[in-house]
């Protein structure tokens, strides 16, 4: 498949990318590489997408007009369950859309990201 003017790689800002890659290790099982302290990368076969968190006083939200990522889940309650057991904050409860349901939230470095799922409530 070609790759050129594909989106190759999201960075996001985070108040704590310590914070941001426990996160997400714990929540969503992904990856990282640490390249030093102010920097951790996460790759696709964990995220669906490389990527990475630098160090930086402010993140991304819908509110301040930043770009929404979008996660999938087979398990909507149940991601929702773990992203507020490992500190993400639940800013939108979840919702119905035509096509499906979803959620967002605060993850701990400060980054506004959502999940949604096509599935039906169990």
């Amino acid at each position: 498949m070609p790759t050129h003017a594909r989106i190759d790689y999201a960075e996001f800002g985070s108040r704590d990318p310590a914070a941001s890659q426990a996160f997400f290790e714990t929540v969503f099982g992904w990856s990282f590489t640490a390249y030093g302290p102010d920097y951790l990368a996460f790759d696709a076969a964990s995220a669906g997408l490389d990527g990475g968190f630098f160090r930086a006083d402010s993140a991304s939200s819908t509110a301040s007009g930043g770009a929404l990522v979008v996660l999938f889940s087979e398990r909507l309650e149940e991601t929702q369950r773990r992203v507020e057991a490992a500190g993400g904050r639940i800013v939108r409860p979840i919702f119905a859309f035509p096509g499906g349901r979803r959620f967002h939230f605060i993850e701990p470095g400060g980054n506004e990201l959502a999940v949604w799922t096509d599935r039906d409530p169990a």
